[in-house]
């Protein structure tokens, strides 16, 4: 389904693991003239901040060695300029240094350890991002596959375990088999439109839980997890990367807009091709024998505020809205390829 808003309010869709307050905040600040970028920003950076949400920066599940890495990227719909950071560790708010990527430098993505000197020189607040909470979910789940702190050490420090529990001997062993097992929903999306029309889009994760040291998925990847221009409007992507990183999700959907179609045959096409995409692949490609189907949501926006979701997985997920006429978000269930 779609939400049509009027292009003269200033309108803010965002994932529906969001919590209402972080929204309302985010609508009053657009109500005083805050900037689209600002209000994308903050409501990311609450969501970074909020310990409950363990897809999310601070208290997000670490990867499979149980550090947390965090990824996030910035676009602003007016320029098409962008930024963003992978596999960053220990800094408060990822979004942040995604978008001073964005305004201070001539490139687009920096991960890792240049990530990390990047975040230093911009003077980014450092935090430890690993949990009491999150690093007991992520422990009990290196135990059930018999790890122990003595073979933890060994994988940490590069080698191979020897006589290894369930033919783990390295952490490309027990990465895939943790992730047999999936926590978290990964990310958080939000695209932000200002009464002018100005458009931006933020996308901020912890990433899939257990993960191969360094992975990325597509929240810092543009034109992937997002993509935003204000001719035609935004999109952002939450699920498993490795598909709309094949796919080209965001953009592809953004282009579709610009071709023309509908909000709705924009949301529904692009997830119906990323659907028939996953099934070419075959579920042992995208995801080692996972119970559970992976999935893709999609938030758009066209360019006159018109909102929705769309995805691929068979469970209703969620977004919100909220419009500065209104006083609180409403929730709507995404559209379903399984309708």
């Amino acid at each position: 389904m779609s939400t049509n808003t009027h292009a003269t309010h200033g309108t803010i869709l965002a994932s529906g693991e969001i919590k209402d307050w972080i929204i309302e905040r985010g609508t009053e600040m657009l109500r005083n003239g805050t900037s689209a970028a600002d209000v994308a920003e903050q409501v990311a950076r609450d969501v970074e901040d909020d310990a409950d949400d363990h897809s999310v920066g601070f208290s997000g599940l670490p990867n499979c060695l149980g550090m947390v890495e965090c990824d996030a990227s910035f676009m602003d719909g007016a320029t098409l300029n962008a930024g963003a950071v992978g596999a960053l560790v220990d800094f408060r708010h990822p979004i942040s240094v995604a978008r001073a990527v964005m305004q201070r430098t001539l490139h687009i993505l920096l991960v890792g350890d240049g990530a990390a000197r990047f975040a230093r020189e911009i003077k980014a607040e450092p935090r430890t991002m690993l949990t009491p909470t999150a690093e007991a979910i992520w422990w009990e789940r290196l135990q059930a596959l018999g790890i122990d702190q003595d073979a933890l050490n060994i994988l940490r420090g590069g080698g191979a375990i020897q006589n290894s529990p369930a033919q783990i001997q390295g952490a490309i062993d027990l990465a895939n088999q943790c992730l047999n097992f999936r926590k978290g929903s990964d990310t958080m999306n939000v695209i932000v439109r200002d009464a002018t029309g100005h458009i931006v889009s933020a996308v901020t994760t912890s990433g899939i839980a257990w993960k191969y040291p360094s992975r990325l998925g597509d929240s810092p990847i543009i034109g992937a997890g997002n993509y935003a221009d204000n001719r035609f409007g935004a999109a952002a992507c939450m699920g498993l990367g490795e598909l709309t990183i094949r796919h080209g999700s965001s953009l592809r959907a953004v282009m579709a807009l610009q071709l023309g179609q509908s909000l709705a045959t924009a949301g529904q096409s692009t997830m119906l091709d990323l659907w028939h995409m996953q099934k070419r692949l075959g579920g042992a490609t995208v995801w080692h024998n996972q119970s559970a189907d992976p999935w893709i949501r999609m938030l758009l926006m066209d360019a006159n505020g018109n909102c929705g979701a769309y995805s691929t997985a068979k469970e209703n997920l969620t977004y919100k809205v909220q419009r500065t006429n209104e006083a609180a978000p409403t929730q709507f269930d995404a559209w379903s390829v399984h309708n």
